[in-house]
């Protein structure tokens, strides 16, 4: 019985503490949402950098604090993001070859990024998140140079398609791993046809995981363990436990529970060194 990788994305870019308290902006607040999350049964956190105050961070000094701090209590593996808006590719990716993460997320297309109130008929984010082949490039030779391997972030199921040519081109080895992102404003509707879709047009020697947005997240993974996928959770993706209702306490809360649904599912949890071996790391 193949095991189900649970990560937790520990902080994101956006959301704020006046959104969900719980969200951590320090390194070592992050580095202890991240123990919290490897002792509740996550194998791998996905972590956004933040200067102090909450705004997002590209500082290399600060990847490394992070990375440091995250070091001092767990061996979790460790994916720090590149994508970001406002920011160059460069800047987005400077700080690969002096840190050097086990992994490293990348974005595999551009797309209209916006949050959206029906409630409220009304945009509250409203961007264009560029990601040209160029910048892709970019990323990849810089993960290539700093033995960092790259989790492939599909908000769209052309943008699975956009690795065809980075393969024939070698940038891109085997095995391939992807992150099917479903609910965004401007990306993919989650629904369980296109995660069966999008799951079934990989190319060949591929895992993967899912990504859902705010209360999709919990169904969403569900329909992920039955296609044999992987499951993501965490406070960058949503705040609510399965009820719907009730704010999570930290980003150990919702990986206790991912664990529950996995088991729930006649499946087990990746042990760390099984996550290691399924990743390459």
């Amino acid at each position: 019985m193949k095991p189900v990788i649970i990560t937790a994305a520990l902080t994101g870019a956006i959301a704020d503490r006046k959104q969900c308290s719980a969200i951590p902006y320090t390194p070592v607040e992050i580095a202890e949402e991240a123990k919290r999350a490897y002792d509740s049964g996550a194998t791998i956190v996905h972590i956004h950098a933040r200067e102090d105050n909450g705004s997002p961070s590209w500082r290399p000094v600060v990847f490394q604090s992070i990375y440091d701090e995250v070091r001092k209590r767990t061996p979790v593996i460790i994916n720090f993001s590149t994508g970001g808006i406002g920011n160059t590719i460069e800047g987005r990716t400077e700080y690969l070859e002096t840190v050097r993460p086990d992994m490293a997320a990348l974005n595999m297309g551009s797309m209209n990024y916006a949050v959206y109130s029906s409630k409220n008929k009304k945009f509250y984010f409203d961007e264009v998140f560029a990601n040209p082949f160029k910048d892709i490039i970019t990323a990849l030779r810089r993960m290539k140079k700093a033995s960092v391997i790259p989790e492939m972030e599909c908000f769209d199921s052309g943008h699975i398609s956009n690795a065809d040519p980075l393969i024939d081109m070698g940038l891109l080895k085997p095995p391939y791993h992807f992150s099917l992102i479903m609910g965004v404003t401007g990306g993919i509707a989650a629904t369980p046809k296109h995660l069966k879709f999008m799951s079934e047009i990989l190319p060949k020697e591929s895992s993967w995981q899912v990504i859902g947005i705010s209360r999709d997240q919990w169904w969403l993974c569900e329909e992920a363990i039955k296609l044999g996928g992987h499951i993501r959770v965490g406070l960058e993706d949503n705040f609510y436990m399965p009820d719907g209702k009730t704010v999570c306490k930290g980003n150990g809360d919702l990986v206790a529970h991912a664990v529950k649904l996995v088991e729930r599912m006649d499946k087990r949890p990746a042990t760390l060194e099984e996550t290691k071996q399924m990743m390459g790391v």
